[in-house]
């Protein structure tokens, strides 16, 4: 039975597969699929994410075989073959992917066949035989690195043991996506470690087919990419350690810092030294600041690993109180929930909040509306509205972003910890 969702927060599958491929420096996705989808999935991620759009390709700049009634009825391989051959000769991309839009993949278009002319030809384009219905942003997310694991991640590559690979946060879908990995890549590269994160840094194909050299994956999310780790491990011999929640602040992002530590077996005097400085950084500003935000009951909205790691930055790290805790992300899995909840639930000073799974924006706005005793609401541009009629203090910090602009300003990890209390202050 079909669902309506009231202002869903992202796209189809083809919009987040786009959005895997956009942040990908010279990748170029290639749409089989009807005119349109290409500026409504850029609108539907990047446009939604803080201002920032891909720097390569997006939007109308993106090829397209823009079907319509003639390919419906006769198919549209002969329309697809000669829009990659234009998308070849025109943009110097280093891989080219072809997506299929719904009504491709209701016709059932072989695209599969037409990329494989290409690929015997030595030229780099790849199917994604997904097409836009079958799913959302966050199953075009894990569809993306399917497909990198299917074609182009290389077996026999000799391991590094520094190497590792960063996964979870999704490019656009985080509006803080750039400067969160960012972040967590200046803590990592002070343990001595190179960090793939393939999507800054301009990192490209070379990181993904390199990515098997890997000693550790870090999926920094409470249920993204089960089995592209499975793969991994099986494949390659990557274990796979997984961090349930974007780290914020000195409490988690230590125990961030450890896990890491520990599963590399690195020099544990290096990571407490690292730790102690990075803790003495940050805590010698916050000292400066004791009483400029008064205590706050708060309320966040937001996909999951964004809502853990605010809400237990706030309870943990600076006493604030949390009411409720709305999680966006369309999480099926019990065992992912149960993962979730317990992030959310095991604090280690304040009483924990309610937790409530929900997309639906009339929802999310009726469950707030019962909890009056909100002095602080930590959500996206939509939670603007409730947070006017009940006159709270409102902060933009989850998907989607539509009042703002946003490069690289991140509130993981130390430093981002600190940009956060400067961005809650402006916001009184």
């Amino acid at each position: 039975m079909s669902v309506v969702v009231e202002s869903p927060r992202g796209t189809c599958v083809l919009g987040g597969i786009s959005a895997v491929l956009s942040a990908v420096d010279k990748l170029c996705p290639i749409f089989h699929s009807g005119p349109g989808c290409c500026m409504q999935t850029t609108a539907g991620e990047a446009g939604q994410s803080g201002g920032k759009q891909p720097h390569f390709l997006s939007g109308v700049s993106l090829p397209s075989s823009n079907m319509l009634e003639r390919e419906v009825v006769f198919g549209g391989v002969d329309k697809l073959r000669s829009t990659i051959e234009g998308a070849v000769e025109i943009i110097d991309a280093d891989a080219y992917f072809v997506l299929t839009g719904c009504t491709a993949g209701i016709i059932g278009d072989d695209i599969k066949s037409v990329t494989s002319e290409f690929a015997e030809k030595g030229i780099r384009v790849y199917p994604i035989e997904t097409p836009g219905f079958a799913g959302d942003s966050y199953l075009g997310y894990e569809a993306a690195f399917k497909t990198f694991l299917t074609y182009l991640v290389e077996e026999d590559i000799p391991k590094q043991p520094n190497l590792v690979n960063l996964f979870g946060v999704m490019p656009y879908h985080d509006p803080f996506w750039s400067g969160n990995l960012e972040e967590l890549t200046r803590i990592l590269k002070k343990l001595g470690l190179k960090v793939n994160t393939f999507f800054t840094e301009h990192q490209g194909i070379e990181a993904i087919r390199t990515s098997s050299a890997a000693a550790l994956n870090i999926i920094v999310n409470p249920w993204l990419l089960k089995s592209a780790a499975a793969e991994y491990e099986e494949r390659f011999g990557v274990p796979a350690l997984r961090i349930p929640g974007i780290p914020f602040g000195a409490t988690d992002t230590s125990a961030f810092v450890r896990e890491v530590g520990e599963a590399l077996k690195l020099d544990r005097e290096l990571v407490e030294d690292i730790i102690a400085e990075e803790e003495d950084y940050i805590y010698s500003y916050l000292e400066t600041a004791i009483g400029a935000l008064s205590w706050k009951k708060f309320a966040v909205v937001g996909d999951s690993n964004t809502a853990i790691g605010v809400t237990r930055y706030l309870a943990n790290d600076y006493s604030f109180t949390p009411t409720v805790t709305i999680i966006t992300d369309p999480v099926f899995r019990t065992e992912d929930k149960e993962r979730i909840i317990r992030q959310l639930k095991e604090l280690e000073y304040a009483k924990p909040p309610e937790v409530v799974f929900e997309s639906d924006q009339y929802k999310i706005t009726e469950e707030l509306k019962k909890h009056g005793e909100i002095t602080l609401l930590l959500g996206s541009t939509n939670e603007r509205e409730i947070a006017l009629v009940k006159d709270i203090q409102c902060s933009v910090i989850s998907f989607p972003v539509t009042d703002r602009l946003i490069f690289n300003r991140t509130y993981a990890g130390y430093r981002g910890s600190l940009t956060f209390i400067e961005d809650l202050y402006d916001n009184l």
